[in-house]
């Protein structure tokens, strides 16, 4: 027996606490009115009789309430010796499948192998993993070994990472499961970028004996497309700029030929020359393609171990322009002025803008608008505003810009945000406010610089809760903030669109803002166009909003059962291809999915770290080895017994709760008593 935090029986100090304030009761008597003390003898009444004790029982329980929560406290525990387990080990058959294992015939020899382990282990039980991006238990603990053989044979190819952390930490899940010695054989290509940041990521529970067996014996020269760097979104097919990298792990100087794929045609293709061990760059001017999505790759020639990585997936949206709609007032012919040549001066012509006044709204198909502006409304029709609510709250995305007009109504369209007031700068000492703060990991302002000498003379303070505030001015108004409704987003604009409300609108970066604003909102900037193996697929903002969504995988059909997609918020994709994501209210997207690049360099792991490996053991004892053939280890069949730890504060907390509640019980019938008597 012991106490893991035996610093806390200082506390057992206080147990004198009751007993002095036990002592402390005084005797109280009345005075009462005598005529002369002069004939009294003047002598020092003894205190020992107020001394004693009274109420041992009360002071019994307060002193045993603090001795159980000190003892408590300190964490005590005893320690038994228990058997792990009375017969053989459970044997554990890993097979790496992740996507270096596709080179060359590593994927099949580790089948055999793993085959040939099962054969050979007689009446034991096994259990079959498979060792990808994450450790996936093939089977339960069997003995039939054809059911295990064809477990092993079921495993295919995969893309994912070799991550030997993920092992670990699935062993010692199934040691927790089995409580008993595991015999761990894996069979892997131990591929050095596998392994984790730590070696103690490695460390294999008690009770666990690994046995590593290599499927490939030295690394093999390898060619792979690096990176590629292109749009998602593509409106003049001849300016369109696809930037490749390709590297080479443990090749010589080697000549190259590198190709730009489009659904399944090449357009274009260009030499390229690298060092031993070396990377170079290529770049693709120009990308014909339908309208619509395209699947597009960089290819690179040759004829190296690992094909499946001398190309890289990436997706195209080739789009005409998106038309965006402005909702304004009639009288206000500046806003759509300027925000429309602002688009126009843009350097892709990306967006067509429809302006149009807010009472002849009333029969849009927002649905057919990549974003909408509503610029200083003073009122929107009801069935506007319920039509724009849930347009944003499937996916769209909305521009408020607030001017006089906003400011005199008591709430922001869509938003429901209360409009707290409206100032006109302009009457103030200084005529005008200027930026002083603005947040430049935002796209559409960190691209557009110059706002600190911009001059607003009038705009709207919104309290701005909940939202992600982007820009202030110096008297803290929130300029630019963004707020999600349901799918969508909101983009609100404390001042006006005209150069009225301020000079914005004659100032170059208006140009840039209102272009990657445009972009941001339209959903075109940032745009999820590729993905690594293994990464989530984003399908909603939110998990409760009820938007249908459909993931199509690479094989033409629904990677996700739609009541599973219904509710989801992202997807998981573990296979290379081309994703599509369709979404209810019509915007659809393609992803392209690759294996991790890191699996290109297939460098394996020193042959002195996989032997520190196998060889740490923790309480594992290493079997002996058998002195004539037929005779097993004598751990394999003995039992291994280990010193557990039990802890047992919980029940001293439970009897102090009992002795307090004692306590109170008893303390109070006392209390009574000395009223009674009083």
């Amino acid at each position: 027996m012991g106490f893991l935090a035996p610093w806390f029986l200082a506390g057992l100090a206080v147990l004198g606490l009751p007993i002095y304030v036990h002592l402390l009761r005084q005797h109280k008597t009345e005075p009462l009115p005598f005529s002369s003390l002069m004939f009294f003898e003047q002598r020092t009444q003894s205190s020992i009789k107020h001394r004693r004790l009274r109420y041992l029982l009360l002071m019994a329980l307060r002193l045993l309430l603090l001795l159980l929560l000190v003892l408590a406290f300190a964490n005590p525990f005893w320690k038994r010796m228990a058997a792990m387990n009375r017969g053989e080990p459970l044997l554990v058959v890993a097979v790496d499948n992740s996507f270096s294992m596709r080179a060359g015939e590593r994927l099949a020899e580790a089948r055999r192998e793993a085959a040939a382990v099962i054969a050979s282990k007689g009446g034991r039980r096994a259990q079959v993993v498979a060792l990808g991006n994450q450790a996936d238990v093939l089977t339960k603990p069997e003995q039939d070994a054809g059911l295990l053989r064809a477990a092993v044979e079921g495993i295919q190819p995969g893309d994912g990472r070799t991550n030997y952390g993920e092992f670990t930490r699935a062993v010692r899940s199934i040691a927790n499961a089995a409580r008993s010695p595991l015999e761990v054989h894996l069979f892997s290509d131990f591929q050095r970028s596998g392994l984790p940041a730590g070696f103690h990521d490695l460390q294999m529970p008690a009770g666990v004996e690994l046995k590593l067996h290599p499927v490939a014996s030295r690394g093999v020269a390898n060619f792979t497309v690096e990176t590629v760097s292109a749009p998602a979104t593509v409106w003049d097919t001849k300016k369109t700029r696809v930037q490749a990298a390709v590297a080479g792990y443990e090749t010589p100087a080697a000549k190259k030929t590198v190709s730009l794929v489009v659904n399944g045609r090449v357009l274009q293709t260009k030499p390229v020359e690298l060092a031993a061990n070396g990377r170079a760059a290529v770049e693709f001017i120009g990308l014909e393609a339908s309208h619509g999505f395209a699947r597009c790759e960089v290819r690179i020639d040759g004829n190296d171990e690992l094909p499946q990585d001398d190309r890289l997936l990436f997706a195209v949206e080739r789009a005409d322009p998106k038309r965006a709609l402005m909702l304004h007032e009639s009288r206000d012919a500046r806003s759509p002025l300027y925000y429309r040549a602002a688009l126009g001066a843009a350097s892709e012509a990306a967006f067509t803008l429809d302006a149009v006044p807010v009472e002849q709204a009333g029969g849009l198909n927002l649905s057919r608008y990549a974003y909408v502006v509503v610029a200083d409304v003073l009122s929107l029709p009801a069935a506007v505003e319920e039509s724009l609510t849930k347009y944003v709250r499937t996916g769209g995305s909305v521009l408020l810009a607030l001017g006089p007009s906003s400011a005199r109504r008591n709430r922001l369209p869509v938003t429901g945000e209360p409009v707290s007031e409206g100032r006109y700068y302009s009457r103030d000492g200084a005529r005008f406010d200027t930026v002083g703060y603005v947040d430049s990991t935002f796209a559409p302002l960190a691209r557009a610089s110059g706002w600190q000498g911009v001059r607003f003379y009038y705009a709207v303070r919104t309290p701005a809760e909940g939202a992600r505030v982007l820009a202030r001015l110096t008297d803290e108004t929130p300029l630019l903030y963004e707020k999600r409704v349901g799918e969508g987003r909101v983009l609100v604009f404390a001042s006006g669109l005209d150069n009225l409300a301020n000079d914005l609108p004659l100032s170059p970066s208006f140009v840039v803002f209102a272009e990657q604003s445009a972009r941001y909102l339209a959903g075109v900037e940032g745009r999820q166009s590729a993905a690594a193996v293994g990464a989530n697929i984003e399908l909603r903002a939110q998990r409760e909003t009820a938007l249908g969504v459909e993931v199509i995988g690479p094989d033409g059909k629904r990677a996700m059962p739609l009541a599973e997609a219904a509710r989801a918020a992202s997807y998981r994709a573990e296979r290379e291809g081309y994703y599509e994501v369709r979404r209810a209210n019509g915007r659809h997207e393609m992803i392209a999915v690759n294996a991790d690049r890191r699996e290109s360099d297939l460098a394996l792991i020193a042959a002195e770290t996989r032997a520190l490996w196998a060889g740490q053991s923790g309480d594992v004892e290493q079997p002996a080895p058998a002195s004539a053939a037929g005779k097993k280890p004598a751990s394999a069949a003995s039992s291994k017994e280990e010193e557990q730890v039990h802890p047992f504060w919980w029940p001293l907390l439970l009897a102090a709760l009992l002795a307090a509640v004692i306590e109170t019980l008893v303390s109070s019938r006392y209390l009574g008593v000395e009223q009674e008597a009083s």
